[in-house]
This record gives structure tokens, sequence and C-alpha cells, in this order.
């Protein structure tokens, strides 16, 4: 009966690894994954050699190297969406440690690359950003806190995944990277609110928000300077805000055509940050609108999966990871119409970056692990375990 409710599949037993995980697996979510991926290569064809050819570098150097970078992802997410839950867990802690060793070290290792926060370890022939592959491994880390609390005689694993994230806040915001803490911020807000958290102690958080974002205009240039852009009423047209506003103008309804848009020839982060401006500029609103299904298409489905779902820790980590997922790519498409302050964060799958895709392959192989169909078993074998 409850395989029946739940859409639960039978066992079978000695079932080979891949046609286990085909038949387990949310195909909708992976074919999503897969275009959005598709459709950054193709907009890479025309966002990256403007730069390219500034650089002295061929004029395909940047989309060979976000194949190279985004078949690494595609392999990550396909070994990592095989794992079972506790595996996920396991690595998630291994790779939450070494993440974090690493952004601690970074003020004093790491580098800005001129752009004025110190985000990145240069290795010569490419770059990490720690901040990136330390999101993933965090919200598992927390859902495990989280869920821990929710046993009986449990730690007090809300105050510790709390904690914790107040201390990875301080490391971002020392960067400063205020668009991943914000990210990080509002992830584990959402778990803690699944969690059980009560209405008013998460508007006690919205307040000290509100508090820290004033602290931080005050004292920070780098935070100032963004959200006087932003709140600005007049878009100065030569800066990356107004290049972008001015080609999703252009693109109109179906674009001015492949290929004609002059936006990439002006932003130097057209490949990166304002990749949705190419795609609007060219392919017109059509393909943006395509492009926000394919997002809200993984939310949606990965949640109703998560619905029927009773492990807590699995409920909890996989809508840690959806969401942040989701609201990556709303507030980087948010910034390119200046719906939102100036982020510095990518479109997953579809901008350029090797930390950016890589570790966004992690984190979609993590949320398809967490959202296979398995067998859920009866509640009174839940409610005697938890006796």
């Amino acid at each position: 009966m409850t395989e029946m409710v739940y859409g639960a599949m039978p066992l079978r037993d000695a079932e080979p690894v891949l046609p286990k995980w085909w038949r387990t697996i949310d195909k909708w979510s992976l074919t999503c994954v897969l275009i959005l991926f598709g459709i950054g290569m193709l907009l890479g064809l025309a966002a990256s050699p403007p730069l390219a050819e500034k650089n002295g570098l061929g004029a395909f150097y940047y989309v060979q190297r976000q194949a190279l970078f985004g078949g690494m992802a595609l392999a990550a997410m396909v070994l990592v969406s095989m794992m079972r839950p506790e595996m996920v867990r396991r690595m998630a802690v291994l790779g939450f440690l070494a993440a974090f060793a690493a952004l601690i070290a970074l003020p004093f290792l790491g580098t800005d690359f001129g752009k004025g926060a110190v985000r990145w370890y240069s290795l010569g022939f490419a770059s990490v950003q720690p901040s990136e592959f330390l999101k993933p491994v965090f919200v598992v880390v927390a859902a495990w806190m989280m869920a821990a609390s929710q046993q009986v005689n449990g730690p007090p694993g809300l105050s510790w995944s709390f904690l914790l994230t107040m201390v990875i806040l301080a490391f971002l915001a020392m960067q400063p990277d205020f668009g991943q803490a914000a990210l990080v911020l509002f992830g584990w807000g959402v778990m803690y609110f699944v969690a059980g958290a009560p209405v008013t102690l998460l508007l006690g958080m919205a307040g000290g928000v509100v508090l820290v974002g004033s602290f931080a205009y005050a004292n920070s240039e780098h935070f100032a300077r963004r959200i006087d852009g932003f709140l600005s009423p007049e878009v100065d047209p030569t800066t990356q805000l107004g290049f972008a506003t001015n080609a999703i103008r252009e693109g109109g309804f179906f674009g001015v055509g492949v290929g004609e848009g002059q936006v990439k020839w002006s932003l130097p982060d057209a490949h990166t940050d304002f990749i949705i401006a190419v795609a609007a500029e060219e392919y017109g609103l059509v393909l943006v609108l395509c492009i926000i299904a394919l997002y809200a298409s993984v939310v949606v489905r990965s949640l109703l999966r998560l619905m029927r779902e009773r492990d807590p820790f699995i409920r909890l980590a996989g809508t840690g990871l959806v969401i942040m997922f989701g609201a990556q790519a709303m507030i980087n498409m948010g910034v390119a119409v200046r719906l939102l302050p100036a982020k510095g964060m990518t479109l997953p799958f579809v901008s350029y970056g090797g930390s950016s895709v890589v570790a966004g392959g992690i984190a979609v192989g993590m949320l398809l692990a967490f959202t296979r169909t398995r067998p859920q078993g009866q509640i009174g074998d839940i409610l005697r375990g938890r006796s």
C-alpha cells in the first residue's frame, strides 16, 4: 500500500548498478540540466570569442575550456548521483573539511585577479574558488546536523548548524563576497524553516540581516558601490549593467539574430555573470523563457519528489541543494535586469567558469542522489524505530 501511495518501486535483487540508476533517477531533471549545459556551450560560442581576441588567444579557447570543465562536471554529477545517501553524506563531510580549510587560508594564499575581492587560488593553468565547492557540502553537513537534532536525545544540531553558518558568513564577508554569503544564509534559512523553525525566529534573523547589511554599507566601499549603483535612478550606459540592460532591450522577443549581438564586445563578463544578456540580445525573450522554464522544472520536480521522502536528512539536504540551485539562477538573471544589486554570481551550467560548473555538477549529483526513487518502508516501522 505504501508503495502505491508514494510511488516507490520494488527492490530488485542483484540488479546491476547502471540499470538501477537509470530506473530510479529523476530523468526530467537530468535532461533539463543537460539542456542547460548545451545552451551554455551555444552561448559560449557567441560570447567568448571577443574576450579571447582581446587576450590574444584562439577564438574558441574559452569554449574548449568550458567543454573540458563541463565534461568533468557531468562525470562528477553522474558518479555522485549513483551513490547512496549515506555515502553522499560521508563524502560531503570530507569535502566540507577541505573546502572550509581552503576558505580560511584564502586571505593569505588567495588572489583577487584585479577584481578587488580575494576569492580565488591561482594554479597557473586555472583558478579555484573555494566558496563554490563549499556551498553544496555545507548544505549536506547542515542538514545532517538538523536531522540529528530531531532524534530522541539527539545533539543540538540546529544550534551547531547556526554557529557553523555564522562562521562561514564571516569568512565570506572578509573576501568580500556578500553574494555567496547571502546565498548560503538563504539556503540555511530555508532548511531551518523546513526543519520546523518558528516564524518569529526567522523574522528576527531577517532583522539581523538588515542590520548587518547597513553596517556593511557604511564600512565596505565595495558593498556600498554596488548598492549605490543599484539604487541610482539612472543607469550609466558605459557600465556592465548599462550594457546588459540595453542588450536585453534590443533583443526583443526573437532577438537580433545568431552572432549579430554587440553586447559581447563591450561586456568583459559577457561569458560569465552576464551570459543571459547575450542570450536575450541574440535569441530574444524566447530563449530566456526557455532557460527559466528549465531551472523551474528542476526545482519543482525535485521539491515534489522530496515531499514524499520520509528521511529528514534526505528531505532537508535535497531541499537546501535545490533551493540554492534555483536561487543562484534567479539572482544571476535578476542582476542582469536590475531587479537585484550586482553580485558577481554565475548562471549554473550556462556561464563559463571551472569552479562554478564543476561544483554545480557535484551539487546536482547530490540532489539527484537524494531524489532517486527508493522504497520508503511502512510508517509503523519508522515509528517503532523512533521509540
